[in-house]
């Protein structure tokens, strides 16, 4: 097969949850670029579903996507997915997230409030204006904020194509070596383990700071789930195993996040918690995390939908969404404070808004040859089936 379609509806799922998580943002305690007037730590248990698994499932089925891009067109792959990548990379710092630095800075970052309007910010934005500072620190521009994963995706692409080129025998090894051990039980236990050694010996060194030159923490979990990715894209038992365990991973995976919810909320540890909890928390976390990422695999083997109408359509229209959701919630919800909604409301029309204006700015995108390869799509129309399109675009 050329690809999976359990994959393919993962990655529409994973992307989506992304929007919700994004809406969540703006309403719990933790720094974001616009807050609600409401912000507390009620929904923030509910955030942390999500925390340690959502983006380390994008890597990992990235990784299993670039093997079968890799494998269909080897000339020339990575010139092209540079392109599909750094071109809406670029775009996306100078333009669309320019609005999420303004509106962070129009609320946070100057003491008074920033009052010269969008037009004079951007051209400082594009300058590199070091000046937008408040108490917290100043605002490195231009920032690609969200975009950090097609920045890191790009570089674990040219870590890849570089590992193929200069060692082509190594990764095949390492492949044929997991293969046998991760076909049974030890799917469950061994990238646990890796994720636990990672979390043990980097995170409270290298806080997540998704800018690429100091986010070592962040580099291990991911770079590894993208390369595992990459090695048991067409390893059968490797998904199998999945399949057949996806239970026992639902069980980990809800079990490890009630000791989250506690450590984090309930505990009372506060900032300084004992040696030992610390580290059962950092290795509780791994196997929640590789037990969630698991469950969804094996769910979704078993359960997704097959090819479908729906499946091209939100399949080709995943990245641009990516792309402009962020900004999307940004603006509205600094343009909805005036309303004074409360959450309950605001919150579900800020989802609404956020996915109508994301899906209408797709429809337009994709309808104007010199703007699809902006947002990772193939420049013109493919004239062949709807599907084959889909096949090219962006993964």
């Amino acid at each position: 097969m050329d690809r999976r379609h359990d994959l393919d509806w993962i990655r529409v799922f994973a992307f989506s949850l992304l929007v919700l998580y994004h809406v969540g943002m703006y309403y719990v305690s933790w720094d974001w670029h616009v807050k609600s007037p409401f912000a507390s730590d009620t929904v923030e248990p509910l955030m942390l579903l999500s925390s340690p698994w959502r983006l380390g499932l994008l890597f990992l089925v990235s990784g299993a996507a670039t093997a079968f891009l890799l494998e269909r067109r080897p000339a020339g792959f990575l010139g092209v997915r540079s392109w599909r990548l750094l071109v809406p990379l670029l775009f996306g710092m100078l333009v669309v997230v320019t609005p999420q630095a303004y509106y962070e800075v129009v609320e946070s970052r100057i003491p008074g409030g920033y009052h010269d309007g969008y037009l004079a910010f951007w051209g400082r934005y594009l300058a590199a204006d070091p000046g937008f500072c408040d108490d917290d620190g100043c605002l490195d521009v231009p920032t690609w904020n969200h975009l950090w994963f097609v920045a890191y995706l790009w570089v674990y692409t040219v870590v890849l194509w570089s590992l193929l080129k200069l060692a082509p025998r190594v990764l095949p090894r390492v492949g044929a070596w997991l293969a046998p051990l991760l076909s049974g039980p030890g799917v469950l236990i061994l990238p646990a383990l890796l994720l636990a050694a990672a979390r043990l010996l980097l995170v409270g060194r290298f806080e997540s700071t998704h800018a690429l030159v100091d986010d070592w923490y962040n580099h291990a979990q991911y770079l590894t789930l993208f390369l595992l990715g990459f090695l048991m894209a067409r390893i059968a038992g490797f998904w199998n195993a999945l399949q057949r365990l996806r239970w026992q991973s639902a069980v980990i995976a809800l079990a490890s996040y009630g000791f989250l919810v506690w450590y984090f909320f309930w505990s009372g540890y506060d900032d300084d918690p004992p040696a030992t909890a610390r580290m059962a928390q950092r290795v509780v976390w791994a196997f929640n995390q590789w037990a969630s990422i698991a469950a969804l695999l094996g769910f979704a083997a078993q359960l997704a939908p097959g090819d479908s109408p729906a499946l091209r359509y939100l399949g080709q229209a995943v990245f641009p969404i990516y792309i402009l959701h962020q900004t999307v919630i940004v603006v509205a919800a600094h343009n909805l404070q005036p309303l004074g909604l409360r959450p309950l409301i605001e919150g579900p029309l800020l989802v609404l808004l956020t996915f109508s204006a994301s899906f209408l700015g797709y429809e337009v995108i994709r309808r104007v040859g010199w703007a699809r390869p902006l947002f990772g799509l193939k420049r013109q129309l493919s004239p062949q089936s709807p599907l084959a399109d889909v096949r090219r675009s962006a993964g």
